[in-house]
């Protein structure tokens, strides 16, 4: 994960403290519904990230980042379409205070771009295994798109493959992977891009001016 502070990637070394009715419980004590508050402080910018958590029957069914309060993330950059901007963005807006909202959008947003880049599959688990079939991505964004399947557990919730956009029991932290990974298929697929062609577009004008042969695109 990354730090909500400083957006430096670190390691999760949350202590907890489980509370119910305003006193504190054991593992063991907890009945159908309890809370227990994650804690810990940023190896790198030393501040404080804390995380309430709901559960029942020692089902984790929700958790809450409550400091820093609101999403730091920035949003989708200008060079994405305008479709996928709209369902990154919401998914970053409602990730706090539903991380099983924002999962569902970003799966959607996930699913969108890879239609985009001709991975059709009607199921998104099937068209994250036809772009790593492919070999199209770096290794490294390639082991990270696998792990949204691995972390959203699609075995466990049929319905996840067959509709992205559902509303469904997300795992820890996978909403806020999903959009990390999101951002790397964002900068491979579109960002760098637009940042090679405008490179090249410039060299080719000083070529022009030159005289010279320009550069293929």
């Amino acid at each position: 994960m990354k730090c909500p502070h400083c957006r430096i990637a670190i390691h999760p070394a949350f202590n907890q403290d489980w509370l119910q009715n305003g006193n504190s419980l054991g593992h063991e004590d907890r009945k159908s519904t309890s809370w227990n508050v994650q804690s810990m402080v940023c190896p790198s910018c030393h501040k404080a990230i804390l995380f309430l958590n709901k559960h029942k029957s020692h089902q984790l069914v929700l958790t809450s980042l409550i400091y820093p309060k609101g999403n730091t993330r920035t949003s989708a950059p200008p060079e994405v379409p305008s479709d996928l901007q709209e369902d990154f963005n919401e998914a970053i807006a409602v990730l706090d205070d539903s991380p099983k909202a924002s999962a569902a959008l970003s799966r959607r947003c996930l699913q969108g771009l890879l239609r985009a880049q001709s991975f059709t599959q009607h199921d998104l688990a099937k068209a994250i295994d036809a772009v790593l079939a492919s070999n199209a991505l770096p290794k490294s964004l390639a082991m990270n798109v696998d792990a949204v399947r691995n972390i959203g557990n699609f075995a466990a919730h049929p319905m996840k493959d067959t509709n992205s956009g559902e509303i469904l029991p997300v795992e820890p932290h996978e909403a806020e992977w999903n959009l990390e990974v999101l951002e790397g298929l964002f900068d491979f697929y579109y960002v760098q891009p637009a940042k090679d062609e405008a490179r090249i577009a410039a060299l080719n004008a000083k070529l022009e001016a030159a005289g010279k042969p320009q550069v293929k695109q």
